[in-house]
């Protein structure tokens, strides 16, 4: 069994206090294909000497992982580090090397403090709207594609005190920030002040990955008659941190709807604190509210304090969720004729923890009502009246929890790999940062130690950066498993050498060919056994995050590895060719892993497969 990885089953806290950027400048790649002297052209020429199987030219997905440098560049920085100096051309080196950095050089400020004409911002990153339509009067602002496809160019955008003491201004987000990796937007003040007019956030954050920050900060302060609406906000993320603080507060009759709001996400937590505080008629709905989410935590505290005439209803609210933790502290409390509907909330079968303290507390007029609520929950200092609870069931049953904690399709067995067998693909996409490998000749000259690592790439000491870097050396130096050779590589050379050391010169490189039929349904077509099926051993390689493309590579004893075209389930028609692989013992596997989880039994008992997820791959002997 391959080590798991916490940067892959785990996931990460990453704060970003300055500019970030994954530039890839491309050169011409007409001249770097024809200078040998390039770190692509090198590694041609080191393939067809490592790789005994002449047969098999180096693979162009391996090829376009390495480094973009020209054979200048390459000198030039290569020299760089061998002199300890390569932080001084940091900017130059993160762009052209396509890396990971933060760059502190690359602020963009977008100040629009007095525009009256509607705006359209399409395809647009890294802005700041600093008092952009201040006292506006009507319009509207678009926002269309703003920072997506963020895996290239990773987004911080700031909207401060943005459409303050407008009347009727309209602004709509669509698609904002989708397939985006560590996004930080801050909406400070966001609307304070303002009169009717309506905000729009669709499409909003999904699907992401890594630690998003979403701050929200006394947005629609003190605003009169004006409504927010998140539709498809933050879906199918990885992790992330979405504060929403002062939210509507002193507001009149404001009107909020979070529909799908966080729907089949991994870790996130939202907290609400002080939204709705003193407002009046405040009208708020959570609708599909993190369902079928993994672990998520939110914490509303002092929501709706002190409010009059409030609606909040809770619909849908973390339907079929895995684990995760709600926290209501004062809620509603000092209220007056507040009218609070929990209906749906946490109906799922899984591990939960709920607490109310003081919620309502002190409240007049007001109506709380639960229905099908769970049992595993804390009221303390609750009020006394004014609350029913309808259909309160224990919904803790563990039988039905087995397949709800792990992606469906995300294991199998062997037996599904047969043609014509329908199956769920789990979601196979690298969601990481895109970044390069290093040409072995500047890695080299690069120790591979946190402090290093912190010095070229200058990384604050004590920053969410420095826990990542941290996070990867660390497990790139643990000890191995049982039986397990293990190598992590910065650099495609590193990686054919760790993969011949093991298997021998006579290897070959395979990944699943792309990620269609992902989270649905797909057709097993003709299936093709790796070494004619038989029992073989592999080395697997997992990508990390760290500036450069670096990768967690380990020896896989007693596997099967099979290739399988894979249809469309209704039209039959081929969408990809999967790569997956069969581990056969499984004995020294814990007892609680996903694996087992999915597909019940226990360590040593069963076969468990898996698909070779979007840039991971595995290396085995050439048939």
């Amino acid at each position: 069994m391959h080590k798991p990885l916490s940067h892959m089953n785990h996931f990460f806290l990453f704060l970003l206090f300055s500019s970030l950027s994954v530039i890839r400048v491309i050169d011409s790649a007409r001249e770097k294909s024809e200078n040998p002297f390039t770190p692509k052209g090198f590694l041609i020429r080191y393939w067809e000497n490592k790789i005994s199987n002449k047969k098999l030219p180096i693979p162009q997905f391996l090829l376009s992982k390495a480094s973009p440098l020209s054979a200048v560049e390459c000198a030039t920085f290569s020299k760089l580090a061998a002199n300890h100096t390569l932080s001084t051309r940091l900017t130059r080196f993160c762009i052209s090397a396509h890396l990971l950095c933060s760059l502190h050089d690359s602020d963009d400020i977008l100040l629009a403090n007095h525009t009256n004409k509607d705006a359209n911002f399409a395809v647009y990153n890294n802005k700041n709207f600093t008092n952009y339509g201040t006292g506006r009067l009507g319009g509207l602002d678009s926002f269309k594609n703003y920072s997506d496809n963020a895996r290239v160019n990773i987004p911080i955008n700031d909207f401060r005190q943005y459409s303050r003491n407008s009347t009727d201004h309209n602004d709509d987000f669509f698609s904002y920030g989708s397939f985006g990796n560590f996004i930080e937007d801050s909406f400070h003040n966001y609307s304070a002040g303002s009169t009717a007019g309506a905000s729009n956030f669709n499409n909003y954050a999904e699907p992401t990955n890594g630690d998003n920050k979403l701050r929200f900060s006394s947005y629609s302060d003190a605003a009169k008659g004006r409504s927010q609406s998140f539709t498809r906000y933050s879906e199918n993320g990885n992790s992330g941190d979405q504060a929403f603080t002062g939210y509507g507060q002193r507001g009149n009759d404001a009107k909020n709807s979070f529909e799908s709001y966080g729907t089949s996400s991994n870790p996130v937590v939202t907290g609400f604190s002080r939204y709705g505080k003193d407002g009046v008629k405040a009208n708020d709905t959570f609708k599909n509210y993190a369902n079928h989410g993994n672990g998520p935590t939110n914490t509303f505290k002092t929501y709706g304090d002190g409010g009059s005439e409030a609606i909040d209803r809770f619909d849908t609210y973390r339907v079929e969720s895995n684990a995760g933790s709600d926290a209501f502290q004062n809620y509603a409390k000092g209220s007056n004729g507040a009218n609070v509907d929990f209906t749906g909330y946490d109906q799922s079968d899984n591990s939960n923890s709920d607490k109310f303290t003081g919620y309502g507390n002190g409240a007049e007029r007001h109506r709380v009502g639960f229905a099908s609520y769970r049992i595993n929950s804390t009221f303390a200092e609750y009020a006394k009246e004014g609350v029913t609870f309808s259909r309160y069931n224990n919904l803790s049953d563990s039988g039905s929890m087995v397949k709800k904690r792990v992606e469906e399709g995300k294991f199998f067995r062997e037996s599904m790999l047969k043609q014509g067998t329908v199956m769920a693909m789990p979601d196979i996409r690298d969601k990481m940062p895109e970044r390069s490998f290093l040409p072995r000749a500047v890695l080299s000259k690069l120790p591979f130690t946190v402090s290093e690592v912190n010095r070229v790439f200058k990384v604050g000491a004590g920053s969410s950066l420095e826990k990542i870097v941290k996070e990867s050396v660390g497990e790139c130096e643990s000890e191995p498993s049982q039986g397990e050779t293990k190598r992590c590589v910065g650099s495609i050379e590193d990686m054919v050498d760790f993969a011949t050391g093991v298997l021998g010169p006579n290897v070959a490189v395979r990944t699943t060919e792309n990620v269609n039929g992902s989270k649905g349904n797909v057709m097993v077509g003709l299936v093709n056994g790796i070494n004619g099926g038989r029992v073989t051993e592999s080395v697997s390689c997992h990508q990390s995050l760290f500036p450069y493309l670096l990768y967690y590579c380990h020896s896989v004893p007693k596997v099967r590895v099979y290739e399988a075209d894979l249809l469309d389930p209704n039209s039959k028609a081929k969408i990809n060719h999967g790569v997956a692989i069969c581990h056969l013992d499984t004995s020294s596997w814990s007892p609680s892993h996903g694996a087992f989880l999915a597909l019940g039994s226990g360590p040593g008992r069963i076969e468990v497969c898996h698909w070779i997820f979007e840039n991971d791959m595995t290396w085995t002997i050439a048939d």
